[in-house]
């Protein structure tokens, strides 16, 4: 059991390395404040964990089975990311020749953050059916499946909090670079670029 684990965590630290729009959005929120970055993540991973528990109960089959429910939720997926980034370059656009200095940055309400990381999540069919193809592969040979899923999918998402909660800590610790407004405009500009770029080649796909 104990190597499981091991082979798991490490499975989940690969995975969280990936990038992806969780991972620019926990940066771009981490801009404003390590409050709304460390709600961004909770946000995230309640996603994670609530795929888990769907695919503990084989509903992401149902998913996975039907070509027209995946792609309802590709398209609001990838309207989720073309908002989010639109938001971002209205933003980077928004504070072009105003200056601002570390503390300045406009916060939003712990509840936008939370909201934000959780949506970002659901609304991705990859997540639902990654979850529901990487679960079961830890589950050993005899132990009762659905409460084994279920705590493999909270592990997976207290493992994640953790770790994005680095990338949390060191914007923080960029701050005061970070927070100059040229410097802000520009990540603001990349975020949103990418994030536009992703909700696109996710509209696209077939």
């Amino acid at each position: 059991m104990l190597s499981t684990l091991l082979a798991f965590l490490g499975a989940c630290t690969l995975i969280a390395a990936s990038p992806g729009p969780s991972t620019v959005l926990i940066i771009k929120e981490s801009l404003r404040s390590r409050r709304s970055g460390l709600l961004t993540v909770l946000g995230n991973e309640t996603g994670v964990f609530v795929w888990g528990v769907v695919a503990a109960f084989g509903l992401t089959a149902l998913l996975a089975a039907s070509e027209l429910a995946y792609d309802v939720m590709r398209i609001v997926g990838a309207i989720v990311l073309v908002v989010f980034g639109a938001q971002t370059l209205w933003q980077a656009r928004r504070t072009k020749g105003q200056p601002e200095t570390v503390g300045e940055a406009a916060e939003k309400s712990g509840w936008a953050s939370y909201r934000g990381g959780l949506l970002l999540n659901l609304a991705n069919p990859k997540a639902a059916i990654f979850a529901m193809s990487f679960l079961p592969q830890f589950v050993p040979a005899g132990a009762p499946h659905l409460p084994t899923m279920v705590g493999l999918a909270a592990l997976w998402a207290v493992h994640e909090i953790g770790y994005y909660s680095l990338y949390v800590w060191f914007v923080g610790r960029m701050k005061a670079v970070l927070s100059r407004a040229g410097v802000r405009r520009r990540l603001e500009q990349v975020s949103g670029g990418v994030l536009l770029l992703l909700g696109a080649r996710l509209a696209l796909e077939s």
